[in-house]
């Protein structure tokens, strides 16, 4: 897994290929346009040894290249030369694992930091035969599916694609049994499909709630990835069943309290959410759950270091949690003398008061 994690480093940051890749692909003459005919031939006519031989070549030619610049080049030619397609027809199951895993891995290296070619990969019909690894029992096969997954859902031409393809369940699987970096990936992957703006809207398995609100527990609250984590949850904390799994989970309130507590302004306004929805389902059933955990304070401070909408969610939370029936509700006055004592009692732990 030491290679998925380097294309991971070369993922960050990755944004729309620059105007000038066109100029540096006419400049560049590092990579013999003989080779690549001769892999693409290779990878189309060839026998199985010299299949593999060739998506091996295919990595190994991304992987030399000794900077970001001249990689983008290789991958951009590469694909020119339509390496794409006889690749990605090597992950069908009709090829022996022996041929999916190097066709798999020089597809991971040619996707990294170039959107054009994620969006190739899964027109070129990429995502049924990662779908069949995904079901796979073989771990590591299976975790460089998700890392595929991940990385081609974070072009957003793909989420659509991906989200309707019934991914969601298999990825929630290598959540809950992969390793440690099978389940970060499945939780970005997810995150990346849960901000598809089309149909169909990711819909999540219960059986996710326990290894999320364990990475929850793991990770610094205002990290990037608390802030994927805690909008999973937000999203499950909209059914009854995800609710239900919050509550049962250890430590699954206390958790989204100490994100509250703790968290960056967007991780905060997914916890609230989350316990937001807990409560307006059920007062009754979730309000004495909530407070056993000590919310109050973080909510307070919330409401006047939150963004807007974390600020309306605490506001409305800390209404639900009162003794006094919901319908007497807090003026903003009294709420607002509330907080400024609170404040200036025990400080902004989040800006140094």
């Amino acid at each position: 897994m030491e290679e998925e994690a380097m294309l991971k480093v070369e993922e960050e940051n990755d944004d729309e290929e620059d105007e000038e890749e066109e100029e540096k692909l006419k400049q560049n003459h590092t990579i013999n346009s003989i080779i690549m005919e001769e892999l693409v031939g290779r990878l189309g006519n060839g026998d199985l040894k010299e299949k593999i031989e060739a998506a091996m070549a295919v990595r190994k030619l991304v992987r030399k290249s000794n900077s970001k610049s001249s990689k983008s080049v290789v991958r951009s030619r590469l694909a020119s030369a339509g390496v794409i397609d006889p690749l990605v027809s090597m992950l069908q199951p009709s090829f022996p694992l022996s041929a999916r895993e190097p066709a798999l891995l020089a597809l991971l290296n040619l996707a990294v930091r170039n959107q054009r070619n994620k969006i190739r990969i899964v027109t070129s019909g990429a995502i049924p035969p990662l779908l069949e690894l995904l079901k796979f029992q073989h771990g590591n096969l299976k975790e460089l599916a998700a890392a595929a997954i991940l990385t081609l859902s974070s072009a957003a031409p793909n989420k659509p694609t991906i989200a309707a393809s019934g991914v969601a369940p298999l990825l929630v699987r290598v959540l809950c049994s992969g390793s440690v970096q099978g389940r970060v990936d499945a939780v970005t992957a997810l995150y990346n499909l849960s901000t598809c703006e089309e149909d169909p809207k990711l819909v999540l398995a219960p059986e996710a709630v326990p290894p999320l609100i364990d990475l929850l527990k793991e990770c610094k609250k205002y990290s990037k990835f608390a802030e994927k984590t805690t909008a999973l949850l937000e999203i499950l904390s909209n059914s009854d069943e995800g609710r239900i799994a919050i509550t049962n989970v250890d430590g699954g309130i206390l958790t989204l309290v100490e994100t509250v507590e703790d968290g960056s302004l967007v991780s905060t306004a997914h916890a609230v959410g989350a316990l937001l929805s807990l409560c307006q389902s059920s007062r009754d059933k979730y309000r004495e759950l909530i407070l056993r955990e000590g919310a109050i304070p973080g909510l307070l401070r919330l409401t006047a270091e939150g963004t807007p909408e974390a600020q309306d969610r605490a506001r409305i939370l800390l209404d639900l949690l009162r003794e006094s029936p919901p319908q007497n509700r807090l003026t903003s006055s009294v709420l607002e003398r509330i907080v400024y004592n609170f404040v200036t009692r025990h400080g902004s732990k989040k800006y140094g008061a």
